[in-house]
């Protein structure tokens, strides 16, 4: 799920050279020479031959689950992250910026898609509070991708955002330019880290491989470099109920009165 900037994408390529190598060497079958970049994740997640993939935690919990099975969830080393849990980071412009999260109300937001947790779910759990029932923005674009509306708020299209607190790191390290005159305004209640996923019909021992191989890669000597620039630290097998909590932060802004954003 974090494939920019390109210093990432080599990274990820890195990791799962390893992983690859590791589970052909535990016996696992029809172990692909690489990722595949091509499919959309929709498609990815539910195929049925699906060996490896990373899914949005919102999308695992609303439909997903009892369709896949939860492998591990990644611990990341970035601001907003506690553990296997992270954030989203409100950004806006840094000149005009508003107060607070509360002083927004009537600007423009931008969403990657409302089927996302990071950047929809996340958000509307920061916004229902403080809407009293009613509609909060005075609009919103809807953008396809975190990077996307960190332009679109740049740009002045939209007025703020809510972003992925490990995209924005990413960003901050490795692609400053891309995030040049933005501020965080505010960050939003927390969640797991977004999963990474197996298809259903992947038997026990290959998901215990496939575990195992995600261990050796967050200690490998050889991965230093690679860990380093994603920022992965560690990962860790959480019960699937851990997630539950992004359902309950849905729940909770439907009984105040703000199912939806804006």
């Amino acid at each position: 799920m974090y494939v920019a900037p390109s210093v990432v994408v080599d990274a990820q390529h890195r990791l799962w050279s390893f992983l690859r190598d590791r589970l052909r060497d535990q016996g696992v079958a029809r172990v692909p020479d690489a990722l595949n970049g091509e499919i959309s994740h929709d498609k990815a997640w539910l195929d049925p031959h699906l060996l490896f993939a990373q899914t949005c935690g919102f999308p695992f919990v609303k439909r997903l689950k009892g369709r896949v099975r939860l492998v591990a969830t990644p611990v990341y080393d970035a601001p907003g992250c506690l553990g296997p849990t992270m954030v989203s980071v409100v950004i806006t412009r840094a000149n005009g910026a508003p107060a607070n999260l509360a002083a927004s109300a009537g600007m423009t937001v931008a969403i990657n898609e409302p089927g996302s947790n990071s950047g929809y779910n996340l958000l509307r759990a920061a916004i229902a509070p403080l809407a009293g029932a009613r509609p909060f923005f005075g609009g919103m674009v809807e953008t396809g991708g975190h990077l996307a509306s960190i332009e679109a708020v740049r740009s002045g299209k939209a007025d703020l955002a809510a972003i992925d607190c490990i995209t924005y790191d990413l960003l901050r390290r490795h692609a400053p330019e891309r995030i040049e005159g933005l501020a965080i305004l505010a960050e939003t209640p927390s969640g797991p880290n977004l999963p990474f996923i197996t298809g259903l019909s992947t038997s026990d021992e290959d998901v215990t491989a496939l575990r195992e191989a995600l261990k050796a890669a967050v200690t490998a000597p050889e991965l230093a470099d690679a860990r380093a620039i994603l920022g992965l630290k560690d990962v860790v097998v959480l019960d699937e109920g851990a997630y539950d909590v992004l359902l309950d932060y849905e729940r909770a802004a439907i009984a105040a009165g703000y199912p939806d954003v804006p």
